[in-house]
């Protein structure tokens, strides 16, 4: 990983202005060329030098700049040092997707023998890594119940290589008590890893709590409008060094033009989260009053199992809700199509409402059955709230309640 001289814009701005003017402004000065106000999209593969001994000494990290863009490229370094700043974290380092930084992050740090603690409401991907794929390595994995803070601390305590967390969960917002489970990680010498997708740095810093890695799928809400894949993980130097060389040799390289996306969107970060979290509690409030749902997940409710946990490590409580319907997948086939302001696809953090049932969204990958033991019902639907008019969200789901009520009008009656 090649470090680059930071110049006092950014030196500035990791220490004291406010997230959304880092989210503006961080990581670009550098990159800034023939007055652009702009970073460029560099789509050069390859950078030459005339001097081959200064060419060397690049190769050989002993001076800044780029050989090849499989390994940096200033676009996308650009991009990793705004992630970086905003989490606070020593270094950065990018990937291709959300699933290959943390594929790529758990197999660079984890070997045949070691043991690794986590939980089971990790997103659908990140559990197949756990369940399907570590194991074939001969790594030990202990997957813990999400709301037994007792029992997940008790396995971390029998020895740990990794410990891996995510809050906010994918999809029920389960809530991971982050300084407790970092401490006790620690404890132990185990390095500790969150997946701060849903949160994003706007929302909470889990560096602040100790965690010695943070990944974030880009493709969500740092990138926030649903046209470019990427992904991060932010920490300390002498691990993210280790990953990035894991990614530089294997390949899930960021593209230029998806970074530059990607940076265009951060800019806007911490209008749209901060909307996003305003109206997903509204949201939240009247699925309760609701006779044909079920139940709704969201840590913002004082209903929610870990509501006083979120309150500490939390500022706001983010744009992700889920909530199940009575009437099992019958209703939910009825619901979702009449819905006027959501896309039904498989994403989330986007400008736009994106709505889908767990079954197709973060856990298609698992069995009914294996959806069943993780807790998530078939007639959950993962809802993320976009920026639009949460009252015109809110009517919107209200004449979508109706048509279900009006086609299984039994349902009013359980």
């Amino acid at each position: 990983m090649r470090v680059h001289p930071q110049n006092n814009v950014n030196k500035v701005f990791d220490r004291n202005e406010a997230i959304g003017t880092r989210a503006v402004w961080a990581g670009e000065g550098e990159y800034m060329v023939e007055g652009a106000t702009q970073v460029p999209v560099v789509h050069s593969v390859s950078f030459g030098y005339d001097d081959i001994d200064y060419w060397l000494e690049v190769a050989m990290e002993k001076k800044p700049g780029h050989i090849y863009s499989r390994n940096t490229n200033p676009t996308v370094r650009a991009f990793e040092e705004k992630v970086r700043i905003l989490e606070g974290g020593e270094a950065a380092t990018s990937f291709s997707s959300g699933m290959a930084a943390i594929s790529g992050t758990l197999f660079t740090l984890l070997s045949p023998g070691d043991r690794v603690v986590t939980i089971k409401d990790t997103y659908g991907g990140t559990n197949k890594i756990f369940s399907e794929f570590l194991p074939r390595f001969q790594i030990d994995v202990q997957l813990c119940d999400t709301t037994d803070h007792d029992q997940i601390e008790a396995e971390i305590r029998k020895g740990a290589k990794v410990v891996y967390l995510e809050s906010p969960t994918n999809p029920t917002v389960k809530i991971t008590d982050l300084e407790r489970l970092i401490r006790a990680g620690h404890e132990v010498g185990a390095i500790c890893v969150v997946d701060n997708t849903f949160a994003t740095p706007v929302i909470q810093n889990p560096i602040a709590f100790g965690a010695d890695i943070v990944i974030h799928s880009a493709t969500k809400f740092l990138g926030g409008h649903a046209d470019a894949l990427g992904g991060v993980a932010v920490g300390r130097k002498d691990l993210i060094k280790q990953i990035y060389h894991y990614r530089e040799i294997n390949g899930a390289t960021l593209d230029p033009m998806a970074a530059y996306l990607l940076l265009r969107g951060m800019k806007t970060l911490h209008l749209r989260v901060k909307q996003q979290s305003e109206s997903a509690m509204k949201i939240a409030r009247f699925l309760q009053t609701q006779p044909l749902v079920d139940q709704v997940f969201y840590p913002g409710l004082e209903t929610h199992v870990h509501h006083a946990i979120a309150k500490k490590q939390m500022k706001m409580f983010g744009g992700m809700l889920s909530f199940s319907l009575k009437g099992d997948i019958d209703a939910v086939r009825l619901f979702l199509p009449k819905l006027k302001f959501a896309h039904l696809a498989a994403n989330l953090g986007a400008v736009e409402t994106v709505v889908g049932p767990a079954r197709t969204t973060s856990h298609v990958e698992c069995t009914p059955e294996e959806r069943a033991a993780l807790g998530i019902p078939e007639s959950l639907i993962r809802y993320s709230v976009g920026i639009e008019d949460p009252e015109d969200l809110i009517r919107d789901i209200q004449q979508a309640l109706d048509y279900v009520a009006e086609k299984m009008p039994a349902l009013l009656t359980t």
